[in-house]
């Protein structure tokens, strides 16, 4: 019987969220629902020291955000759970202890300050097949004082024991291929510390087993750290489960030099992390994707292609178009270099094609801020009028301010050398005909101010500009005569009034 697909995305609750592993969560999820599998959050928070309040929600509001919803996990529960490991605390030191048993790991009792001296005896010192037998640990003190050792519950830690013997750890990954490590290179790492939490390598492989996972997606980062997990795999007789590996290329630097950090957003001027990011400790805040104005659909398809094509040349993908599409063997095996003009490019081309409804709720929160209120047809009308000139969700206000403030000032500079009497009674007649009750619409509109400009023999092109600074205040803003049909005849009548004094 064919494994079922079980894919899991771990963080750890330590601060904010890089787009980094918001990749690594949408290659989780796309291949768990094209494969009809279950995608996991676990939060791997054994590093207790590190463990930062408010980070676990803020990893689960992010997912929500994205439209990334696990179906197991901390805040929805499962029949795998607990989904935290540091409520799984008692579940990993039976196998630390199975491995002690079996040789393929042991105890070790330095002290801290032992260890310290040893790094400065001995440059680049490493704990591992080569030191270890000069250290205190089970496998150089004598049985006895071993087990006297352990029921005085002196702190110790488990290691695991790497092969005396150079052997070679073989790893295929799902894209990078067969993948060869020599044990020679690899250290004895802890697998228990002294407090009696796991590590990492540890705790992912146990948790890995005993959930199921039947593929793991995560960073190229973690690629050294393979062997030793492979290790565990087989030290703990599970190997034939083993779940299938992808480890997934960097983001970049945009010049390609080096994996793209929070450092490097800050210095350049762009977010890297996917919402706003507050350290409790500092106060600091690191901006996001979303509060600067991107919409959800258009941070994900950026994503998306940040390593991987469907080699069609086509960008703009759905989220329900990149499951369909989505292909392991699509991804790329080097880095990705992050370009913000392209993520920005990205989100103009949704905010242009999204619906007015689509926009609505971030347009009412931020006409709220400002302090207005009106009603939800016109700001949809507004919307619709404006959207294609927005790069950002925070754009749509520089674009549409005018429709909910009068100016008080105006760009009169820009008409005035063509200003003649004629033009001034124009305006005025104008408003006289926008004072009569009739129809209203942007045609209408046009057909009103095309006809009486023919009728007094001016030029049409040379009245839209006075009309928009009027309406306006400024050379900016929509098709003139779409601004007049969403203000309506009675504020436009006002506004021309307001500003003829000015002319």
């Amino acid at each position: 019987m064919e494994k079922r697909v079980r894919v899991r995305f771990a963080p750890s609750p330590t601060g904010g969220l890089h787009l980094g592993g918001v990749r690594t969560v949408l290659f989780n999820y796309l291949f768990a629902r094209q494969q009809g599998g279950d995608f996991i959050l676990r939060i791997e928070d054994t590093d207790q020291a590190r463990y930062v309040p408010g980070a676990e929600q803020y990893i689960i509001d992010c997912l929500h955000w994205c439209g990334l919803e696990p179906d197991e996990g901390p805040h929805t529960g499962g029949s795998y759970g607990p989904y935290r490991q540091s409520e799984r605390r008692e579940l990993y030191r039976p196998f630390a202890e199975q491995l002690v048993q079996q040789g393929h790991a042991y105890y070790a009792f330095d002290t801290p300050e032992e260890l310290e001296a040893k790094r400065k005896e001995i440059p680049n010192f490493r704990y591992d097949q080569h030191s270890r037998n000069g250290l205190r640990n089970s496998l150089t003190l004598p049985e006895a004082e071993v087990q006297a050792l352990l029921q005085q519950q002196t702190p110790h830690v488990i290691r695991i024991k790497i092969p005396e013997q150079p052997e070679t750890v073989v790893l295929q990954d799902m894209i990078r291929g067969e993948v060869s490590f020599d044990t020679e290179n690899l250290d004895d790492k802890v697998l228990l510390k002294a407090d009696g939490m796991p590590t990492y390598h540890l705790a992912v492989v146990v948790d890995d087993h005993l959930m199921e996972i039947s593929h793991v997606f995560r960073g190229e980062e973690w690629l050294p750290s393979a062997p030793a997990h492979v290790l565990l795999w087989r030290y703990l007789g599970w190997e034939a489960g083993m779940p299938a590996w992808a480890h997934l290329p960097l983001i970049l630097k945009p010049d390609g030099n080096g994996k793209l950090s929070k450092r490097d957003g800050d210095r350049l001027g762009f977010p890297v992390y996917a919402m706003n990011w507050t350290d409790p400790v500092t106060g600091d805040l690191t901006h996001g994707f979303r509060e600067l104005g991107f919409l959800p659909e258009a941070f994900v398809n950026m994503l998306a292609l940040l390593g991987w094509n469907d080699g069609s040349g086509q960008e703009i993908f759905s989220l329900e178009e990149l499951v369909d599409r989505f292909s392991i063997e699509r991804i790329h095996k080097g880095g990705a270099k992050f370009d913000y003009e392209k993520a920005r490019w990205f989100n103009h081309e949704y905010i242009k094609t999204a619906s007015a409804a689509r926009l609505l709720p971030f347009f009412r929160d931020m006409l709220q801020e400002k302090g207005g209120a009106v009603p939800e047809e016109y700001m949809l009308e507004v919307i619709e009028l404006v959207k294609e000139r927005c790069t950002l969700l925070t754009d749509l206000w520089d674009h549409s301010f005018f429709f909910f403030r009068q100016p008080e000032q105006y760009d009169t500079a820009a008409v005035m050398k063509k200003w003649s009497a004629e033009k001034e009674q124009f305006f005025k007649a104008l408003a006289d005909e926008l004072g009569q009750e009739g129809e209203w619409s942007e045609p209408v509109f046009e057909t009103l101010f095309r006809s009486l400009a023919e009728s007094r023999q001016i030029k049409v092109g040379e009245l839209q500009l006075p009309l928009r600074v009027m309406l306006c205040g400024g050379k900016f803003g929509p098709a003139v005569f779409g601004i007049a049909a969403v203000l309506g005849r009675a504020a436009t009548r006002e506004r021309i009034l307001a500003a003829l004094p000015h002319f």
